[in-house]
């Protein structure tokens, strides 16, 4: 998913270039599209990815 939304692909680079293994630089994404997801659910509003990353 992170390779197909810009936001959550920057997201991914920034924790890469930060030294982070791939494995954890992808959790991170998993968790922040996780908390995107929760948010959407909560708030029932459409998801607009400029406003979450």
């Amino acid at each position: 998913c992170s390779f197909h939304n810009s936001p959550l692909n920057a997201y991914y680079k920034k924790k890469s270039d930060q030294g982070k293994h791939h494995l954890t630089a992808t959790g991170a994404v998993a968790r922040k599209l996780t908390s995107v997801i929760y948010a959407v659910l909560r708030d029932s509003k459409p998801y607009e990815p400029k406003s979450f990353c």
